[in-house]
């Protein structure tokens, strides 16, 4: 954090130090250059105004030095001409003095993500040290995929990555970008699916003050923020309609436009994008555009569920070992063989994150043992333990047997666990008041007609009527 106000400064140290950020602080530009091009940080919150070097001339010098550095500029004099000086010289973002702090610690978490996709090197095939992020497997479904990476790498083509959910779709696309000639520019992802549909479009196109209620300010969106780098579009069969339309557009002209704003703003990116869903089906029920998908699909991976390259499991699970072996404190986790055998005849629905997930559990269930097959077994029984939401239950029970189970090390996905019971009941309710309508549910919880279907299926509640006749009745009840 570069800013010579003293009270400023510490009022925002502290804030960031309650949100678990280590700071480092100084009061002047050019020891800020000095620090920041010399030591490794996750991000920078740079003032403006500073003595000696000013926050538009440091984010020119340092943005040179560390292209995939993001920078945040604050400014109590905040202008149009401002905003876009420091967006073309590099900046993440830039921020109103005296900053929302929810806003401020939102924006920073955002570039401290983006940092870490950045420099984290992904390896392909096997990690060269057992704290490496990689994409792990030697079969021949894999050697073709780290084939057509190098090939696509190397173009500036949008590219298309599919496949079943928890096949490794983010690591590709990192890896996609770090071996591209704009792997010295930022990566930016976006979770589509992620992102409430009313905040999407400006998430990722940004917004002009006044647009819209509690737009208090201009906002920089993902594209901008992208710049000549690389954006990633995961969960692109998650988008409405609406916004497919404007996406098409920023893919075909390569111009943004903020919501609110009438200035086209032209930017120079690579599109990466991913999905778990069937577009070809989507397109057939009107539910993901055909020029949209035929602007994406240019270059394409399709990553192969783990049932499919079971040879691949051994090392998979011998690099799940080490990595989440240190937090039980041992040096070398180790299986039986019995065990590996029964992992290498399961059928994965959940793929790669599936099988990370059991052997974080069966390493702490294991107590520096050996991992069993009856280990893995009661592992894989217990997935579906997760307590039911009744009318009798309230959310503060749920939370406390929850939280009850993760201090006993039955469970390390307490907020997972949670997610996945308020999601069903969520899912029950809706269907349940719309009589069976799933276009009425869908439009009440806020997610596309594909997306209730696969959540009526997931939870396996009874599904209902699956067409949008019934809507054209009065909707008082709405």
């Amino acid at each position: 954090m570069i800013e010579d106000d003293a009270a400023i400064a510490d009022a925002l140290k502290l804030v960031l130090e309650s949100e678990d950020y280590d700071v480092r602080q100084v009061d002047h530009g050019d020891r800020g250059l000095e620090i920041g091009t010399r030591e490794d940080f996750d991000a920078v919150l740079c003032d403006l105004r500073l003595p000696g070097l000013s926050g538009i001339d440091l984010v020119r010098q340092l943005h040179s030095v560390k292209p995939r550095l993001p920078i945040l500029l604050m400014t109590a004099h905040g202008t149009a001409e401002t905003a876009i000086e420091a967006m073309k010289l590099g900046a993440f973002d830039y921020l109103i003095k005296p900053p929302d702090m929810r806003e401020l610690i939102n924006s920073l978490a955002k570039a401290v993500s983006a940092s870490r996709l950045m420099t984290e090197h992904v390896s392909l095939g096997s990690p060269a040290s057992e704290t490496e992020t990689a994409i792990i497997g030697q079969s021949r479904a894999m050697q073709t995929i780290y084939k057509e990476v190098g090939v696509i790498a190397a173009s500036s083509v949008p590219v298309l990555i599919r496949g079943e959910t928890g096949t490794g779709k983010e690591l590709i696309a990192r890896a996609i970008y770090q071996y591209s000639p704009r792997a010295a520019k930022p990566f930016v992802a976006v979770n589509c699916a992620a992102v409430p549909e009313a905040l999407l479009e400006s998430e990722l196109f940004g917004h002009e003050k006044g647009a819209f209620t509690g737009a208090d300010q201009r906002r920089i969106g993902r594209f901008e923020q992208a710049g000549e780098g690389t954006i990633f579009l995961d969960e692109i069969g998650d988008l409405t309609l609406s916004t497919q339309v404007k996406l098409l557009r920023v893919l075909q002209e390569k111009v943004i436009q903020r919501v609110g704003g009438r200035e086209t703003i032209p930017i120079d990116f690579r599109v990466i994008a991913a999905t778990h869903r069937d577009l070809e089906t989507a397109m057939r029920e009107k539910q993901f555009r055909e020029d949209l998908f035929y602007r994406l699909n240019v270059a394409t991976v399709s990553l192969p569920a783990l049932r499919d390259r079971a040879e691949d499991i051994p090392a998979l699970v011998r690099y799940f070992l080490q990595k989440h072996g240190r937090e039980s404190g041992l040096e070398k986790p180790t299986i039986e063989v019995r065990a590996m055998d029964f992992l290498q005849n399961q059928r994965w629905p959940g793929n790669v994150r599936e099988l990370e997930n059991v052997i974080r559990k069966t390493s702490l269930r294991a107590r520096g043992f050996a991992i069993s097959e009856e280990d893995v077994r009661s592992v894989l029984a217990g997935k579906e333990t997760t307590p039911v939401m009744t009318a009798r239950a309230s959310l503060e029970d749920i939370v406390a047997e929850l939280v009850g189970a993760g201090r006993r090390g039955e469970i390390d996905n307490a907020r997972e666990r949670l997610l996945e019971t308020v999601e069903r009941e969520l899912f029950n309710q809706a269907i349940r008041a719309a009589g069976g309508n799933q276009a009425r549910a869908s439009r009440w919880v806020g997610v596309s007609r594909l997306t209730m279907r696969e959540k009526l299926t997931q939870f396996k509640i009874p599904a209902g009527r699956d067409d949008a006749s019934a809507d054209s009745a009065p909707k008082a009840e709405d």
